[in-house]
């Protein structure tokens, strides 16, 4: 394929910026933009140098425009899951926005299309994954370095925008649940670090709070508790309504080894690592060029450049890397290793935490999906 057409859904904040993204690349093409405020559509197509003519009021025309390959879903999450299924029955590749759906019959039906449609590629934007130091956990995983993991703690506390034209995601009936709002970032990060050791969810319990600070009509504090079938146990704790900054704090223990990631503090502190294999069971800091030179383990200094997760700034996400390797499966035609089927276990971990912590008991993974629709169609009902 010598070019790539794509028409984007939503020109908010997350969609502008991938926008900028996917305008970087040679051979993209923008076929078409639907958002429903045409003002806003043409504020980010006048900043990009797009000409106003590709606007399109109508979803369902765009997804008929000559030469769209690809669909870049960034709308209100409550719109994700149907506008992926229309995309995808129309024979579109589509990279979405997390959550992929806030409807349960919604993420069973983008599942059967993938099946369905082995040619078209797909990416839930899952985009922590991408960044260098979650890289570098997966390879020190795979390596070794820690060992068999024990326990692992991904959290994600941040207080998720709602000013101006996103006071949306203060309606669950919109946003969907806190964890597929931003939790679900920590929760795929955390399974994709087991998987390098073969390790797989096997049950959740999962409690929640409707202590508020803002006007949410559900709840924004989720904690998980996660069994691996390693007997490793993952812990989360989320809340995208009371936090100061963006602490997407980490900690891995294993038999070999362990890791802290503490988002919140200064750069060089932010890191801390032992290992009986690489530092003979000491604990450096990687990212303190300074320490490390001073205590003789410059060995094991990490690049300055590593990019760490701590930024509630889209702007400073690595969506550029996302984009990157989606445009590279669409020209490889190969499947991204975060597609609708590929990442299901994530999603299928959210939906089973949302029945956990509504009946109160551990649920299996995974998922029963007779068990999962009747609850999900009588909450939805």
């Amino acid at each position: 394929m010598s070019s790539i057409g794509i028409g984007l859904v939503g020109a908010g904040w997350m969609g502008a910026t991938l926008l900028r993204r996917f305008s970087e690349h040679e051979g993209v093409q923008v076929i078409g933009i639907h958002q429903r405020r045409r003002e806003k559509a043409l504020e980010v197509m006048n900043e990009l140098g797009i000409g106003e003519g590709l606007y399109c009021d109508d979803f369902e025309k765009m997804l008929s425009m000559p030469g769209l390959d690809a669909v870049i879903i960034c709308s209100t999450n409550e719109a994700h899951g149907q506008q992926a299924i229309a995309a995808m029955e129309a024979g579109k590749h589509v990279f979405c926005e997390k959550p992929c759906a806030t409807r349960y019959d919604e993420f069973l039906r983008q599942i059967e299309l993938e099946e369905a449609n082995p040619g078209l590629v797909t990416f839930v934007d899952y985009l922590m994954n991408f960044d260098a130091l979650e890289n570098r956990i997966r390879r020190m995983t795979s390596e070794g370095v820690f060992g068999t993991i024990t326990q692992i703690q991904v959290n994600y506390r941040h207080p998720i925008n709602i000013a101006g034209d996103k006071k949306w995601k203060l309606s669950g009936e919109r946003m969907g649940d806190a964890i597929g709002m931003g939790i679900i970032h920590s929760l795929s990060v955390m399974l994709n670090i087991m998987a390098e050791q073969g390790a797989n969810p096997v049950r959740v319990y999962a409690t929640t709070s409707m202590v508020h600070r803002r006007d949410f009509d559900i709840p924004g504090l989720w904690n998980l508790q996660i069994e691996f079938s390693n007997g490793a146990t993952g812990f989360c704790f989320g809340n995208v309504d009371q936090a100061n900054g963006y602490d997407a704090y980490h900690h891995i223990h294993g038999t070999e080894g362990g890791l802290i990631f503490d988002s919140l503090l200064d750069r060089p502190q932010k890191v801390r690592v032992w290992s009986e294999k690489t530092t003979d069971g000491k604990w450096i800091y990687p990212l303190d060029a300074e320490r490390c030179k001073a205590e003789g383990v410059e060995e094991h200094q990490w690049p300055a450049e590593t990019t760490t997760p701590d930024s509630g700034d889209v702007m400073e996400h690595q969506t550029g890397a996302c984009v990157s390797h989606f445009l590279e499966c669409i020209q490889k035609g190969e499947q991204s290793y975060l597609s609708f089927v590929n990442s299901a276990p994530v999603a299928d971990l959210g939906w089973a935490a949302q029945i956990s912590a509504a009946e109160g008991i551990p649920v299996d993974l995974p998922l029963d999906i007779e068990r999962a629709r009747e609850f999900f169609e009588k909450k939805e009902s």
